[in-house]
Order: structure tokens, then C-alpha cells, then sequence
């Protein structure tokens, strides 16, 4: 059951970052054809990041505990001490950044140029942000992978 909680951690991780990546797209090409959608897309990056913290957060709180132990007598301890330490903090970011996303999208971005480059600035940060994670936590799984194998 364990694998499974990570496994969709992961997947609600990725699916804000792909939409995160459409949003993007879309803001660029912003009009009143697409403002409902780009609407629904902000949204949906919220709750997939949103559900993918609350589904980490229950894996850290119930599962980690094993796995930082392993890691921190292993040969990476820093995967933990610097890369969870470090995916720890990043994430209240990109939770404030995704939560501000449908309150950007509520603007006319086919018409304010201003409000299309925030969409632009907050999109592309979440997306590269999400990215990192993504890249942290297979740091940290394989931080807990050399921690398993004979010495």
C-alpha cells in the first residue's frame, strides 16, 4: 500500500506540472475563445498540487520514518539532510503559487497584457519548480536504494 500512496503523490506531482506546462501554452495564445479553459486548467493545477501534498504529507507522516533512517545511515545522507530538507520547504512555495493561479485567471488575460505575464511568470515557475521535485524525490529514493545495498 505504501508504493501506492508514493505513486500517486508522484502522479498528482506530475499532472500539476503538465498542467502547469498547458497553462502556459494557452496563456500565450490567450483570447476569449480559451478563457474558460485556461479558468479550469488553473484550477486544476491547484487541486492536483494541493492533492498531491496532502497525499505526500500523509506518506511523510506514516511511511518516512523507515526510509530516512536508511538514508541517513547510508552512503547519501545528504539525500535527506539537503534534498528533503530542501522538497520540504520548496513545497509551501509552489502550494502559494498554485493556489494564486485561479485568482490571476479571474482577470481578462485576452485583454491585460499585465495579468497574461503574471499567468506566464506563475505558470512557468510552478512547471520548473515541479520539475525539481519531481528530480528531488528520485534523489531521495535513490538515497534510500544505496542505503539498502551491501557494503
Amino acid at each position: 500500500m505504501n508504493e501506492i500512496v508514493l505513486m500517486a503523490h508522484v502522479l498528482f506531482g506530475l499532472g500539476c506540472m503538465v498542467a502547469a506546462v498547458w497553462l502556459f501554452v494557452d496563456v500565450l495564445h490567450a483570447s476569449e475563445a480559451n478563457l474558460g479553459r485556461i479558468r479550469a486548467l488553473s484550477w486544476g493545477a491547484a487541486g492536483l498540487m494541493w492533492l498531491a501534498f496532502v497525499i505526500g504529507g500523509y506518506w511523510y507522516v506514516t511511511s518516512y520514518k523507515v526510509d530516512k533512517a536508511i538514508i541517513l545511515k547510508g552512503p547519501w545522507p545528504f539525500a535527506h539532510n539537503i534534498v528533503m530538507e530542501t522538497k520540504e520547504h520548496l513545497v509551501i512555495m509552489l502550494l502559494l503559487l498554485v493556489t494564486y493561479l485561479p485568482i490571476v485567471a479571474y482577470n481578462n488575460l485576452a485583454a491585460s497584457k499585465e495579468a497574461r505575464t503574471l499567468m506566464l511568470w506563475l505558470s512557468a515557475i510552478i512547471a520548473v519548480t515541479a520539475l525539481a521535485m519531481d528530480g528531488e524525490g528520485g534523489l531521495i529514493a535513490m538515497g534510500v536504494k544505496v542505503g539498502l545495498l551491501p557494503r
